[in-house]
């Protein structure tokens, strides 16, 4: 209720209480019943009169830059200001509105983190339909196992993709979308947004396809801005669950859930105010793409970048921050990891004073990290933010405290407002229990949120719904992460997926603490995979580690004895792997997130159907050898037998 008085949110309605704490989670109770909302809205006026200690206005004039477009390399910089941003989602809503959309009908992206995709996320959103987001460089199948199920009237889709110095020319794949989905009753047309202002691509000979410019036409100038008020818990959002073993589910989020969840983040956990510049790096198919957009709340200017951000050079996107005065930026442990393998010391190579907080997530940041970010990589009054929680949840499970200190390790705390607790492990189903302190186990929610998604589009009996979150724990929200509360500081500590938890000998431990020392120690190792290995046959589980060499770099005997010694010495004996391999390829999703469980299941004996969210699915062919890994093993002790023979 105090979050909702301090929100400042645009509405309608009134409600007579907040929630009925009578009906358990897995019923999904209302919140806020009777209050109506639009997210654009909210987005595009709303103000924060709430206590002046706290915010002031949002400052929303006409003649403000909202948002900055920066393209690969800082090739071009084009800024737009709130006027315009009103200007062009009134257009395109009203050629929504000409063109027969209304609430509730779905328009989906395929595209990069450019102005023009900003627009049409506000634009379907102020007239009550559903927005749906996939990244250019998802493959095509990826892409139509999103669109078959949520059935789209509109995909808007770039022409043209920059990445990594390359441009490519995206028609082909628009023609094997517009192929994949013709038989979708609901779908009248793919719209191509110019990728490069002023030059967009010509779509003769493609069929159902138009260019923005010709679609926008139906507007006939008019640019008058008209808001469809829903209940706070109608939909306005689809999301994906990662998919890595099959087609993803499509997650279902609620107007209001969102936004009084990102206001709880935003306002209390992070203290966003109309002085800040945010810059996210994301893709369109990543959670974290609604950081470019919601910080607009509070009145942020918002730097949207698309393209690699290490081109021209491994400096390139430091600069930028500096020349953009960021004052917070989000990013991966991976690009921490990069900058840091590569001796780039950011606080050295541009001014980042403006800089006040530097957001990660996406994978386990390293208590390496932690250190080198504070000792070699970013001045010391950052406040380096470590955050957990997601795409089902559009939000945070784990994150920053403004009150407290920083601790090497995990995420501050948890989650204002969200009552998380880890449960036993060891607990298989039934009634579960929660342990102390300083102890692991799952992570999970035991009372409802506001922003738990409403329900997955196409589940009509909600059984997959069920079976995601509720089937271990009655009434019980289990996420699937397996974590520990630290019992001094209170930090939450990531260990790794509750799945892919590593079991030998009934030692149970994160990939995270294998992880750790090797991007600390170990820096010819360019990455890992660490998972566990439990066929039918066997009585225990078996670590199995998989190493991928930098260039120039030999995989040897004795870099796996020396892994080996490592880890026995910075964690236990019992963390050691029992089998260390070399791989050329480490499976991850098209966001860069190392993918664990389909590795686990295929070294388990299990033949497993990638789909299209992984970014390398051919690289799972490698791994299904090691089901048999004594045979593995034995041929390559003939084969160094063999080479010794040879030699003598």
């Amino acid at each position: 209720m105090d979050v909702w008085d301090l929100s400042g949110l645009i509405y309608e309605g009134s409600f007579d209480e907040v929630v009925d704490t009578s009906i358990p989670m897995d019923k999904i109770p209302h919140w806020f019943r009777g209050t109506h909302l639009n997210y654009a809205e909210n987005i595009l006026y709303s103000s924060l009169p709430g206590s002046p200690s706290i915010r002031t206005t949002t400052n929303k004039e006409d003649s403000k830059i909202a948002t900055t477009e920066i393209r690969e390399g800082n090739t071009e910089v084009r800024n737009f200001t709130w006027g315009e941003l009103r200007h062009r989602v009134g257009l395109l809503s009203n050629a929504f509105r000409a063109k027969g959309v209304r609430k509730g009908d779905r328009v989906a992206v395929v595209a990069s983190t450019s102005f023009d995709t900003l627009i049409c996320f506000l634009a379907i959103t102020s007239l009550g339909g559903l927005f749906s987001s996939s990244s250019t460089d998802m493959g095509t199948k990826g892409i139509l196992e999103r669109l078959w199920q949520i059935r789209p009237k509109y995909v808007f889709i770039d022409d043209w993709a920059v990445y990594n110095g390359k441009t490519n020319d995206l028609r082909q794949k628009i023609k094997d979308i517009v192929e994949g989905i013709r038989s979708v009753a609901e779908f009248e047309s793919v719209v191509t947004q110019p990728r490069f202002p002023g030059k967009p691509a010509s779509v003769s000979g493609i069929p159902r396809t138009v260019t923005l410019d010709a679609f926008l036409e139906a507007a006939q100038g008019s640019d008058e801005l008209r808001f469809e008020r829903v209940a706070f818990r109608d939909p306005f959002l689809v999301v994906y669950s990662s998919g890595t073993t099959g087609i993803p589910k499509c997650i279902v989020h609620s107007t209001g859930g969102v936004l009084i969840n990102v206001m709880k983040e935003g306002l209390l956990h992070r203290e966003q105010g109309p002085n800040d510049v945010v810059l996210q790096y994301t893709t369109t198919g990543w959670i974290m793409y609604l950081v470019s957009i919601q910080c607009l709340l509070f009145g942020c200017r918002s730097v949207l970048y698309d393209g690699s951000p290490f081109q021209p050079d491994l400096t390139t996107f430091i600069r930028i921050v500096g020349e953009q005065r960021v004052t917070d930026l989000g990013t991966s442990p991976r690009f921490l990891h990069e900058l840091q393998k590569n001796d780039i010391s950011p606080r050295n190579v541009t001014d980042l004073s403006r800089l006040r907080s530097v957001v990660t997530t996406g994978m386990v940041l390293s208590d390496a990290l932690f250190e080198w970010f504070y000792d070699t990589g970013f001045p010391a009054a950052v406040h380096l933010r470590n955050i957990s929680g997601g795409t089902d949840l559009a939000g945070c499970f784990g994150q920053e405290n403004p009150l407290q200190p920083v601790y090497v390790g995990g995420c501050q705390g948890p989650t204002l407002g969200t009552k998380l607790e880890v449960y036993d492990p060891t607990i298989e189903d039934g009634p579960g229990r929660s342990v102390p302190h300083g102890e692991p186990g799952e992570l999970v929610a035991t009372a409802s949120f506001p922003n738990q998604p409403i329900f997955f589009w196409g589940d009509d009996t909600g059984e997959k719904y069920y079976n995601a979150y509720y089937t271990r724990f009655p009434h019980v929200w289990t996420h699937g992460d397996f974590i520990q509360i630290h019992a001094e500081t209170g930090q939450v500590l990531f260990l790794g997926r509750a799945d892919g938890v590593l079991n030998p000998s009934g030692v149970r431990f994160g990939s995270s603490d294998i992880y750790s020392v090797i991007e600390t120690h170990f820096p010819e190792i360019a990455d890992s995979v660490c998972v566990g290995q439990r066929r039918p046959q066997d009585h225990d589980e078996s670590v199995l580690l998989f190493l991928k060499m930098n260039a120039g770099h030999k995989f040897t005997d004795n870099l796996v004895q020396r892994v080996k010694v490592k880890i026995g010495e910075e964690r236990s004996k019992r963390h050691i792997p029992r089998y260390v391999f070399q791989t050329w390829d480490i499976p991850s999703t098209v966001n860069l997130k190392k993918v664990e469980l389909p590795v686990k299941q295929i070294v388990s004996g299990r033949i497993i159907k990638p789909s299209g969210t992984l970014a390398n699915p051919e690289s799972l062919k490698f791994y299904y050898q090691f089901a048999k890994v004594e045979e593995v093993v034995a041929k390559q002790k003939a084969e160094r037998e063999g080479s010794i023979k040879s030699k003598l």
